[in-house]
């Protein structure tokens, strides 16, 4: 079973969530609808992208079904949900039902660990099937290594649903704290929790800080600690296909991710001009985004190590 681990959608209409005027007007968001001629954010902008999403799984036969990922508010530490501080909100229940309309989407479940009812939504998500919890620290305002997540790691290893935590740098949503270095999830790790880096931990900027080393280091120390590989068909990521093409551990911990609807890039120096040209033309972000890494050497057990990791072969 071939997984696309990362995936995302937008949240405008009552009951699916919410994002904020900053978002809503930021370049990448523009850009977005301008290319896949969504026009002005409306009530029709959620429909348009799971359309066009459900769209690019059914044209890509690379695939056999993708996680969509809902996206909690933030909390404070007293399990206050901060409303002025949340810009991406999409809500469990509206990617639980998107999952049950499609056979392709699989339900990537977000709980804020300092929520008073955390381990309660947790319990909800793991029984309507999600496969994955995700989180953004440095968006959500989540320590990792703060003991208010510690009874949430042991709910996570006890239903056996891995952790796809965001690690390195974000600049689309607001940044809460500078938490994006992957080793602040070993109490995760060391509580029996799966545990996937997302980006492998490479910086969303060139100025901001890298922590690629940290994440190789740790896909050789831990057995139960991969990586995605969304979002690494951007120019300030793709310093990471060195590292991982070259180290067959690192490479065996890679799990496929787009991050879909982020733009794909390819490689020009180490794909040459008239491969990339070739590959730009694709428009299925999906497919292009499979493409460039298979063009890179990535091979069919690179995209089935997902199903494993999480627990789908059976499926």
């Amino acid at each position: 079973m071939r997984i696309d681990c990362h995936v995302h959608l937008s949240a405008m209409m009552p009951g699916h969530g919410s994002m904020s005027a900053r978002l809503l007007r930021s370049l990448p968001f523009r850009f977005l609808r301008w290319n896949f001629s969504l026009g002005e954010p409306d009530e029709t902008t959620d429909a348009k992208l799971e359309a066009l999403l459900v769209s690019q799984l059914a044209d890509c036969p690379e695939l056999d079904a993708a996680v969509v990922l809902a996206f909690d508010a933030v909390y404070d530490k007293q399990g206050n949900r901060l409303d002025a501080d949340t810009h991406l909100f999409l809500e469990n229940d509206y990617v639980i039902n998107l999952a049950k309309k499609h056979r392709q989407i699989l339900f990537g479940a977000s709980v804020h660990p300092y929520r008073k009812d955390a381990i309660a939504e947790l319990e909800r998500c793991a029984a309507a099937g999600a496969v994955l919890v995700k989180w953004l620290p440095i968006t959500q305002g989540i320590d990792p290594t703060d003991p208010k997540c510690f009874e949430f790691y042991d709910a996570l290893a006890h239903y056996k649903i891995p952790l796809l935590s965001h690690t390195g740098g974000e600049t689309m949503l607001p940044n809460l704290n500078h938490l994006a270095d992957p080793g602040l999830l070993m109490p995760a790790i060391r509580r029996g929790v799966t545990v996937i880096a997302a980006h492998c931990a490479t910086r969303s900027t060139f100025t901001e800080p890298d922590y690629l080393s940290s994440f190789v280091r740790l896909c050789h120390t831990h057995e139960r600690f991969f990586g995605d590989s969304s979002a690494l068909n951007l120019p300030t990521r793709w310093h990471a296909y060195k590292p991982i093409l070259s180290d067959p551990v690192v490479r065996s911990k890679i799990i496929h991710g787009s991050d879909w609807p982020v733009p794909p890039i390819p490689h020009p120096m180490r794909l040459g001009m008239g491969k990339t040209f070739e590959l730009l033309d694709e428009p299925n972000w999906l497919k292009r985004d499979i493409h460039i890494k298979q063009a890179l050497g990535f091979t069919a057990e690179d995209f089935s190590r997902g199903a494993t990791v999480l627990r789908l072969t059976g499926r």
